[in-house]
């Protein structure tokens, strides 16, 4: 039987185990998108896990939707990043940085241009942001134009050429959780009556050519796509056709060869059973809130490949260890999880640290 404590190969990289660090923003990056001081250490500390994906980071100025969230165009975002994968493949850790453009889900003061977000349509999401000046509303986005698009479509390209550039072992696309792609998959968020609305095939057509486009210019083996099925935060509502879009859409990438599908599950379990059919390659599953007891049961059962958990390694950086021993887990800090400084950043104990207080 296959446990999560078994290696595994992902792309190019041979990985100690099959867990996986969820993408967590933090919100501690500098003004104009570099990460922040404290990043390298975070990472570092928890590359025990077989494989970190990044926070959340734009792959442009239009892609920033939150306060100090990352970036991955600009030269100094790559000495940034450069430090963060270098800290982490001297643990013997690697790391994927996940590419995530917020689409509408943005606000014109926590950007640098100042500008309302852009999204398929003229919608907005129907909540507040949180900025330097507290919630505020989000605005109508701008509609992206045909020409848009296909700018949109090679900034996500350059990002990832970018991220390799900064020594990361690959790109996640960030395909889920009512971000920019995942707009387009969903009627209540796209109204297009061009070649990217309407038909399922329409509204997945942004999002494959993203990952061609990626895979052409790095490598399909570099690079991976993050979706969340059935998702309604936001104003999201991919409507009856959901389900099919998926299985249309994971039939289309599994051509691709990509690395990995990571599904942010949310329930559907007949249709994680088609995707896991239907997509070939490695699988990563991501359930929210699974309790401890339960690590380790979909890689057993062979509905997934790797496992990924957020908080649980945002409290504990040696969470395999702890895992592999059956020791107590540290309680996460919820009020530590976006913005500040060190605390519950990188100050979460190890376990000898802890057994030794």
């Amino acid at each position: 039987m296959t446990t999560v404590f078994d290696s595994v190969v992902l792309g190019r990289n041979t990985l100690p185990n099959r867990l996986v660090m969820a993408p967590m923003t933090r919100s501690r990056a500098q003004q104009d998108g570099t990460p922040g001081d404290l990043a390298a250490t975070y990472y570092a500390q928890r590359a025990g896990v077989g494989l970190i994906v990044s926070e959340g980071t734009q792959p442009s100025d239009d892609g920033q939707g939150y306060l100090t969230t990352p970036g991955i165009y600009t030269d100094a975002h790559v000495a940034g990043w450069k430090r963060v994968t270098d800290a982490v493949h001297a643990k013997g850790g690697h790391i994927f940085i996940q590419l995530m453009h917020a689409g509408r889900m943005s606000h014109p003061d926590n950007t640098l241009h100042h500008r309302p977000g852009v999204a398929p349509s003229a919608i907005a999401p129907g909540t507040g942001m949180f900025t330097a000046q507290g919630m505020k509303d989000i605005p109508v986005p701008q509609a992206l134009s045909l020409e848009a698009i296909e700018q949109t479509v090679k900034d996500f390209a350059f990002a990832a050429r970018r991220a390799i550039e900064a020594g990361a072992d690959g790109v996640e696309i960030h395909g889920a959780n009512a971000y920019l792609i995942q707009q387009f998959f969903a009627p209540s968020a796209n109204t297009r009556t061009d070649a990217y609305g309407g038909s399922i095939e329409n509204r997945t057509r942004f999002a494959l050519e993203v990952a061609k486009a990626i895979a052409e210019d790095i490598g399909a083996d570099r690079t991976a796509i993050r979706l969340s099925p059935g998702t309604t935060m936001w104003g999201i509502d991919e409507g009856p056709e959901g389900p099919d879009l998926y299985r249309h859409l994971v039939k289309e990438l599994d051509k691709l060869n990509l690395a990995y599908v990571h599904v942010m599950h949310q329930g559907n379990e007949p249709l994680l059973a088609d995707i896991r059919k239907l997509w070939s390659g490695k699988l990563i599953l991501n359930r929210p809130g699974r309790p401890r007891d339960q690590i380790g049961a979909d890689v057993a059962s062979g509905l997934a490949d790797l496992e990924a958990y957020g908080v649980m390694v945002l409290a504990n950086p040696d969470f395999v260890q702890r895992l592999e021993t059956h020791a107590p887990m540290n309680e996460p800090h919820r009020e530590g999880f976006f913005g500040g400084t060190d605390k519950f950043y990188t100050d979460y104990p190890t376990l000898p640290e802890t057994q030794g207080a």
